[in-house]
């Protein structure tokens, strides 16, 4: 009988969680392929030239996530989701650090790279990352969900998950946030 990933990643967690260092060693391939698609999802959007491969950006986030004192892993979903949110820290010191974004410069990535988006529209990774702060405070849960989908590459169904909210309010989180977004974006356009 197969074993179910999701359940061994959730089971390596809980025994990261519960300090075996054993468990840092077994987590690793499971979530490898998964961690560098999603790495590699967010860098195909950014400028040919991009200094952080995606092999690099996984293993930074894997550092990150694993280095954490005192982790309480929910499960497989709230791993992704907490890899979402350093996925998004470690692009935009990058893009901070480097310099290689100025408000106006043409590095732009697209918040149509998750499924189910028409909209072509491009932004300045940066000014996303603005606008995204000003969201939290309109709607912390609507921001979340951008974080999740956008820099996470979470579906709807996981974004539910780790959410604990119902799908389609996930889809209308999403709506709104994507049409909040673009106007915030134009109007705090230089």
């Amino acid at each position: 009988m197969a074993r179910e990933p999701s359940k061994d990643v959730t089971r390596c967690l809980e025994r990261l969680g519960e300090g075996h260092s054993s468990a840092v060693a077994e987590l690793m391939p499971l979530v490898y392929e998964e961690l560098r698609g999603l790495a590699a999802a967010r860098l195909a959007v950014e400028r040919c030239d991009h200094t952080l491969q995606p092999t690099a950006l996984v293993h930074e986030v894997y550092l990150k996530l694993v280095g954490q004192r005192d982790a309480n892993w929910k499960g497989r979903a709230h791993f992704f989701a907490v890899a979402a949110q350093a996925i998004r820290r470690i692009l935009i010191d990058h893009a901070r650090k480097q310099g290689a974004i100025k408000r106006g410069a043409g590095r732009r990535v697209t918040l149509s790279g998750v499924d189910d988006l028409p909209d072509r529209s491009e932004v300045d990774l940066v000014a996303l990352d603005d606008a995204l702060r000003r969201l939290v405070l309109k709607s912390e849960r609507q921001a979340r969900v951008v974080e999740l989908r956008f820099f996470g590459g979470l579906s709807v169904e996981q974004s539910a998950e780790v959410l604990e909210v119902s799908p389609g309010t996930i889809k209308g989180d999403w709506r709104f946030a994507r049409a909040w977004l673009a106007q915030d974006l134009d109007e705090n356009a230089p």
